[in-house]
């Protein structure tokens, strides 16, 4: 029993501390094309086929189109679809709402996929009291630096 409840726990800090390192690789990697890959290689390597792993991945899928020369709108195309239908099926996920309002944010205006960042915003504000600890500052983080919201909004993050 001892052994069951050891691997159980053992298994779950795995699980967060990866989930923690494709966070922490996702924040950085709009810096720059080596963060940007980084970034892209950990979040293809991650097992698991939960939503928000899977948000991450499409993500990773759409920020590769950054750094490679050709395909670029196939990729767009493939992460955008892949992320539109995670959302749609966990539209209360908070993470993968961040996700998209991130992408949504930083892809060049030409490409037409920003049609979520003002519902985006709002989900992110209406629904912070609710997060964890973890998710509360990981999402805090995102929106103080953030170029969509206002420093009204970002105060309501307490």
């Amino acid at each position: 029993m001892n052994f069951l409840l050891s691997f159980i726990t053992a298994f779950i800090f795995f699980f967060q501390t990866n989930m923690e390192a494709v966070r922490n690789s996702y924040a950085k990697a709009n810096l720059s094309n080596a963060n940007t890959e980084a970034f892209i290689n950990l979040a293809e390597e991650q097992p698991g086929t939960d939503a928000v792993t899977n948000g991450y991945k499409a993500a990773a899928s759409i920020m590769r189109a950054k750094i490679v020369k050709k395909d670029r709108k196939a990729l767009v195309k493939t992460g955008a679809t892949a992320l539109e239908g995670i959302i749609r099926g966990n539209p209360n996920n908070i993470e993968l709402r961040l996700i998209r309002l991130s992408v949504q944010e930083n892809i060049p205006k030409i490409v037409g996929y920003r049609s979520s960042i003002k519902d985006d915003k709002t989900f992110l504000i209406n629904n912070y009291s609710k997060q964890n600890a973890t998710l509360k500052s990981y999402v805090k983080k995102f929106v103080m630096q953030s170029k969509s919201f206002t420093e009204a909004e970002r105060a309501t993050l307490k």
